[in-house]
């Protein structure tokens, strides 16, 4: 489910924090702490499936409440209730993970009802959503758009779904790009994901793994940054460039599995995105000096994977 750029990202956040904390007591254990971090991970991604659903479900409720007026127009006897039979969402509502998942966390004890109303109108006024309903048929494509546009373009942009979710989990502006994503690929296919868990054993070895080697390797790491940064004064250097070339070059010297180009971009991207406009180029540059100089004094060593997949 999630991805080794999203590993990367929580475990960057995670050296963020326990840099600027100056505490040692704080996390007496990082493993323990990367992996609560993941789990929180995983309950907010359930409650945003959730949430999903229950818009999609909204129809059935609205058409109900509507014909129990006293007072009952055509429209209200007559509202689409398409969406709540969508094949996607009956999909996931019957996968044994989601349901797992719905009891372990009970996301329904923390939806707020009226937020969830003004949502689906927001939905029903729509110009995709008049188109959905006024399909006769039933195309995979058209029920898995409609869910994509119902996460991407009624809830994403919601500043009250925005605050909703701020709320309750503290981790949401960590993890909002993370959650999109992940939510997209879902979509797609959500049989092949257990909501149970949120990574693969080999790849929850590979976060703690990184945690721990950047952790235990820092001195030398800085030790190879610092004779880099001829014209910068490594005290003005934004921390977070600092721990993407830690987290770089522990990759580079101790994951012999990992290419050393894959590496280097994966990094240029994470300052990219996550740093200052410049930090890109930055973290390019010294990545790219330092390596150049492993390589040539056979510090790095790669496992060829041609040679490994015969």
């Amino acid at each position: 489910m999630i991805s080794r750029r999203n590993i990367r990202v929580k475990v960057m956040q995670l050296l963020y924090v326990i840099d600027t904390i100056h505490d040692q007591q704080a996390f007496p254990n990082s493993v323990v702490e990367l992996q609560k971090q993941f789990d929180k991970s995983r309950e907010l991604f359930v409650y945003l499936i959730n949430f999903l659903i229950e818009i999609a479900r909204y129809s059935e409720i609205d058409a109900r409440h509507r014909a129990s007026k006293n007072i009952t127009t055509q429209e209200d006897l007559n509202v689409n209730t398409k969406i709540a039979g969508n094949e996607l969402v009956w999909n996931i509502i019957e996968s044994a993970s989601f349901q797992k998942s719905i009891e372990e966390y009970k996301p329904n004890n923390y939806i707020d009802k009226d937020l969830l109303k003004k949502l689906y109108n927001n939905l029903v006024e729509s110009p995709e959503y008049q188109e959905y309903i006024g399909l006769l048929s039933r195309e995979k494509k058209k029920e898995k758009e409609i869910l994509s546009f119902i996460f991407t373009n009624i809830l994403l942009p919601n500043e009250l779904f925005q605050s909703h979710i701020e709320e309750l989990f503290s981790n949401w502006d960590d993890d909002a790009e993370m959650m999109e994503q992940l939510m997209l690929n879902y979509l797609q296919k959500p049989a092949a994901y257990n909501l149970t868990v949120i990574m693969t054993q080999e790849k929850w070895t590979f976060a703690k793994t990184l945690l721990l080697t950047v952790l235990d390797k820092k001195e030398y790491a800085l030790e190879l940054i610092k004779p880099k940064l001829k014209n910068w004064d490594s005290d003005r250097i934004a921390l977070l460039d600092m721990i993407i070339m830690q987290m770089g070059l522990c990759e580079l010297l101790y994951f012999e599995t990992i290419p050393t180009k894959v590496t280097i971009n994966e990094y240029i991207d994470l300052a990219k995105d996550y740093s200052t406009p410049q930090s890109g180029q930055f973290v390019n540059g010294i990545l790219d000096n330092i390596h150049k100089e492993l390589v040539a004094e056979g510090k790095i060593s790669k496992i060829d994977f041609k040679q490994k997949a015969r």
